[in-house]
């Protein structure tokens, strides 16, 4: 295996671990956390511990962001910001992810060019995502520029974090409706014609009447010509959340 295969299957195996821990919020644990007796000071030790991590050697940093991919600290933003210009994608990837987790905007001036201009793939997707817990407008143009022609793990997140931050920004809706129409109808990869299915039912209570119309035909088109049974499997049910019973009616007279 050459050293790039190497790396390659590095980043792969801890994208896979921080994507995990970037995806589940503290605020989820609480149910587990409450059978859990909590030592506040061991809490504020292991926060200390990573922030020295931070500015330790490559193996302390790694362990470093993989404590601030799950946790919050505001100290943790001027260690974690120099790192996105690393010069090993492990650790930008992670520090990316940690951001994620930890969204600050004096972040957000240095994130957003990183999704088009850093020439890792994993990175531009952990940007994807992590983008997508700033309710900044501006982080709506990268995105959908992503979602427009980048790689498809990246496409992947870009759809998700598109919606989620028009919800923030309802002058950003329409144009997001646009590409995610666009995306479920040309797309070539199925799970992104899944996901932009997907947002669209949950954009469609927020869109003027004419856009959200053609949504609803995309979703009834989707759910009877796409040529993967996953995707129109999620059109069917972001359609279902339409609670339109002509839409429904049309799709049952179509399959009849």
């Amino acid at each position: 295996m050459t050293n790039h295969d190497e790396l390659t299957l590095e980043l792969a195996l801890l994208e896979e671990e921080l994507e995990a821990e970037a995806a589940q919020d503290p605020l989820d644990l609480i149910s587990e956390l409450s059978d859990q007796t909590q030592d506040i000071a061991a809490q504020r030790e292991l926060v200390d511990q990573a922030l020295v991590e931070l500015q330790g050697n490559h193996e302390q940093q790694l362990q470093g962001l993989k404590f601030f991919c799950e946790h919050r600290d505001p100290r943790a933003l001027p260690l974690l910001l120099p790192l996105l210009d690393s010069s090993c994608p492990i650790l930008r990837m992670s520090a990316v992810y940690a951001l994620g987790r930890n969204p600050h905007p004096e972040a957000l001036p240095l994130l957003l060019p990183k999704l088009q201009q850093d020439s890792n793939g994993f990175v531009r997707k952990a940007l994807a995502w992590t983008l997508g817990n700033y309710s900044s407008f501006e982080v709506i143009p990268a995105l959908l520029r992503a979602l427009g022609s980048d790689i498809a793990a990246v496409r992947l997140w870009a759809t998700s974090s598109l919606v989620d931050s028009s919800l923030n920004n309802s002058n950003q809706r329409e144009a997001v409706a646009q590409q995610l129409l666009l995306s479920l109808r040309i797309d070539s990869e199925p799970a992104v014609r899944s996901n932009s299915a997907w947002g669209l039912g949950r954009l469609h209570a927020y869109l003027e009447p004419d856009l959200a119309l053609s949504l609803g035909e995309a979703l009834v088109a989707a759910c009877i010509d796409d040529a993967d049974s996953g995707v129109r499997d999620d059109a069917r049910n972001a359609l279902e959340q339409l609670q339109n019973p002509a839409l429904l009616s049309r799709l049952q007279n179509d399959w009849a």
